[in-house]
C-alpha cells in the first residue's frame, strides 16, 4: 500500500479531507499519472499526481512538474467558460499534486462512442469550446509568460509522437522531422494537448475537459488534430461513418470560431498533424490500444504514410477518411 502520508497532510491543511481514515480509491488514469477519489466532509475529490515514468512498454520519461501547467490550464479555461472544466479545489506544487472536484454522473465520451453512441452535436460543441480557449489566450503575452517551458509537450507529444517515429520509418521522416520542429517553436495560443475522448466528460451543460498535463503555449491546430485522430481511428476500429461525420462537425465548428489567423492555414497545418498523429498511434510510444487488428492497423497506417507526403487540410482529410481496409 502506498504511503501517502504527505498528499493526506496536505488535503487535511486545505480542508478536504477529515481528522479520520483517508482511504485512496484508484480511479482510471490512463499511462502518465495517479488518480485517486477522496471522500471528504464537503463531498468526494478527486486527486492527481503525475508519473515520472510512463506506464507504457517503450523507455517513456516526462517532468512531473507538468501538474502546474496543468492546473495553470485548468484555471485559465474555467475563466473562458467555467462548465468546460472541473474546479482545481487546492493545489500543492511541493508535491507536484492538486485536487479538483469530483463531478458524478457525468459519462466519458470515449465509452460512449465505443458503445455506439455518436452525438454530433457534442462533437461540435468539443470543437467550439476548445477553439474558445485558444482564441481567448491567441497573441497574450501574458498566458504565453504563464507556459514559458515547452519541455513537458516536448517530452509528451513531439518526442514520442513524431521523432520516434521519424527515427524509425525513414519513408516519412522527412515531413515528420519539419512538423516537430514547427510544434517545437511555435507560440500563438495556448493548447490542451490531449484532447481525447478519453479525458472528456459529458457533463449536464456540455463537453467537460480533463487531463491537461501537456499544456503548452504553442500550436492550437495541434489540439484539433489530436481529437480528431481519436475519431478517425474510432471510425476504423468500429467500422462507423457516423464517426467521421462527429469529426467533420468538429472542425467545422472549430473553424467557425478561429479569429486569430487564416483559417484555412490553421486547418492545412491540423491536416499535416492529423496524419502524423494518425502514423504515431501505430508505431509510436503509445499506440492506440484498440487497433489490434492487423487489417485495420494496415489501413490507418496506408493513409497516414499518403497523407504525410501528400497532405491535405483537414477537412479535406476528414471528408476523404477510408474507415473500411482495403
Amino acid at each position: 500500500m502506498p504511503d501517502h502520508a504527505d498528499l493526506i497532510a496536505a488535503l487535511r491543511g486545505a480542508g478536504l479531507v477529515g481528522p479520520g481514515e483517508v482511504v485512496f480509491q484508484p480511479l482510471a488514469g490512463g499511462v502518465s499519472c495517479d488518480v485517486w477519489k477522496v471522500d471528504g466532509p464537503q463531498g468526494p475529490v478527486v486527486v492527481k499526481r503525475p508519473l515520472e515514468k510512463l506506464r507504457v512498454m517503450a523507455d517513456w520519461h516526462a517532468p512531473v512538474e507538468r501538474s502546474a501547467s496543468e492546473v495553470r490550464w485548468l484555471q485559465l479555461a474555467r475563466d473562458v467558460e467555467p462548465g468546460m472544466v472541473p474546479e482545481v479545489l487546492a493545489n500543492f506544487p511541493a508535491l507536484n499534486a492538486f485536487a479538483l472536484r469530483f463531478l458524478p454522473g457525468c459519462p466519458v465520451w470515449k465509452d460512449e462512442l465505443s458503445a455506439g453512441h455518436v452525438d454530433q452535436a457534442f462533437a461540435a460543441e468539443v470543437g467550439r469550446r476548445i477553439a474558445r480557449v485558444h482564441a481567448r489566450t491567441a497573441g497574450s503575452a501574458e498566458v504565453q509568460a504563464m507556459f514559458p517551458d515547452p519541455a513537458m509537450f516536448r517530452a509528451l507529444r513531439v518526442d514520442p509522437f513524431l521523432r520516434h517515429v521519424a527515427r524509425n520509418n525513414a519513408a516519412v521522416s522527412a515531413p515528420l522531422n519539419t512538423l516537430a520542429d514547427r510544434l517545437d517553436a511555435a507560440r500563438i495560443a495556448l493548447v490542451h494537448g490531449d484532447v481525447s475522448p478519453k479525458n472528456i466528460l459529458i457533463g449536464g451543460q456540455g463537453p467537460v475537459f480533463l487531463d491537461a498535463e501537456c499544456a503548452v503555449y504553442g500550436d492550437p491546430a495541434f489540439d484539433l488534430a489530436f481529437c480528431t485522430t481519436h475519431l478517425l481511428l474510432k471510425a476504423v476500429w468500429l467500422d462507423r461513418a457516423d464517426l467521421p461525420a462527429a469529426a467533420a462537425a468538429m472542425v467545422a465548428a472549430y473553424a467557425a470560431q478561429i479569429n486569430w489567423e487564416a483559417s484555412q492555414a490553421l486547418l492545412a497545418r491540423a491536416g499535416e498533424l492529423t496524419a502524423a498523429l494518425l502514423l504515431a498511434r501505430i508505431e509510436g510510444k503509445s499506440p492506440a490500444p484498440y487497433l489490434t487488428d492487423p487489417l485495420h492497423r494496415q489501413a490507418v497506417r496506408r493513409q497516414a504514410i499518403a497523407l504525410l507526403l501528400a497532405p491535405r487540410a483537414i477537412d479535406d482529410l476528414v471528408a476523404h477518411w477510408e474507415r473500411t481496409p482495403e
